[in-house]
């Protein structure tokens, strides 16, 4: 048995319309899908899963708690390490991402840029 805490295995996003967001991740990072059903479609990231999920199959998931809409607004931004933001945003920019943000130079040293999925989770690349 291993030591807890270990690295994160998968993450949920609630999302309202999986197809289109699941077309987005299948377009934006270009990744296949790992596994899907009606209500889930799971993408590896390499180091982590991340499974899209309905909102009407996550409220028995996580019941008691409340499921939020993406209307109530962020609270989580991911982010992914990339060699060249500036790069990335124009390939970002040719699969039909707009950006929330960036490119810009943060004062902690770090050169950013922001996205948003349409389930409205927060996505940051950064170097």
């Amino acid at each position: 048995m291993s030591s807890w805490p270990g690295g994160i295995g998968a993450i949920t996003l609630f999302v309202q319309d999986l197809e289109a967001t699941k077309r987005f991740y299948q377009e934006v990072f270009r990744l296949p899908l790992k596994f899907e059903d009606d209500d889930s479609a799971v993408f590896d990231f390499g180091n982590a899963l991340i499974n899209l999920l309905t909102a009407t199959a996550a409220t028995e998931l996580i019941e008691p708690a409340a499921v939020a809409s993406r209307e109530a607004g962020a609270r989580m931004q991911f982010t992914i390490e990339v060699d060249d933001v500036d790069a990335m945003c124009a390939e970002l920019a040719s699969r039909g991402v707009e950006l929330l943000n960036g490119p810009m130079d943060r004062p902690w040293g770090v050169r950013t840029a922001s996205f948003i999925d349409p389930g409205g989770h927060i996505w940051e690349i950064a170097h």
